[in-house]
């Protein structure tokens, strides 16, 4: 089973993946007055489109909306497996106390402890797929959230400096071979994206 940290880093990469948000230029006049252009003298005056990257890592560990959801979800997960152990452990005293007490008893006494053993084994065996379904829930529910307040920031982000694109990057996980740094938005889309969570939380 794949580890908290695991599903809600898959979850941010599958976000935030090469074109997540896509706006066109219209002309090459708004190529030139996107901020990544002003940022060097190197964009051709005739360039398309202009393509930023996000790097994840970055937004993972500056990003307080997701720093703090992802330590509840760990919070919940450490829960249910320290639940889950707590009843493995007891049910497997039952069965050893079992044993010892086996030849002490009749066929039939034997038999019932054997069926009761095999009940509680079948019905932890189904709340451990109930929990762990909720937790599911609740961590596709965390990734829905956070697609969600991703994709509108940067809406609103990229509806004046007009990316073309706007890629994802993880360091020794990534399909991006080379990257400018005057292209990074990640600085940019952290502060907006921790002002618009600290905006949210005032007015709950």
């Amino acid at each position: 089973m794949r580890t908290t940290k695991q599903l809600v880093k898959s979850g941010l990469l599958a976000v935030l993946t090469a074109g997540t948000f896509i706006a066109c230029q219209q002309n090459n006049k708004q190529g030139n007055n996107s901020p990544a252009a002003a940022k060097g003298d190197s964009v051709a005056s005739n360039s398309s489109f202009i393509i930023a990257y996000v790097d994840i890592d970055t937004v993972e560990a500056h990003y307080e909306y997701f720093k703090e959801k992802k330590s509840e979800l760990e919070k919940k997960q450490q829960a249910i497996d320290n639940e889950l152990q707590a009843n493995v452990r007891a049910l497997q005293n039952e069965a050893a106390d079992f044993q010892r007490r086996a030849n002490g008893m009749t066929q039939s006494e034997g038999e019932a402890t054997q069926r009761a053993l095999y009940n509680k084994q079948q019905q932890l065996e189904g709340k451990a797929q109930a929990m762990r379904s909720q937790y599911a829930e609740q961590e596709n529910k965390f990734n829905e959230e956070l697609q969600k307040r991703l994709n509108d920031f940067l809406a609103k982000y990229n509806s004046n400096k007009r990316y073309a694109y706007i890629l994802s990057y993880r360091s020794g996980a990534s399909n991006v071979l080379y990257k400018d740094d005057k292209y990074d938005i990640t600085n940019e889309v952290i502060k907006g994206l921790n002002e618009a969570n600290a905006s949210t939380e005032v007015k709950k």
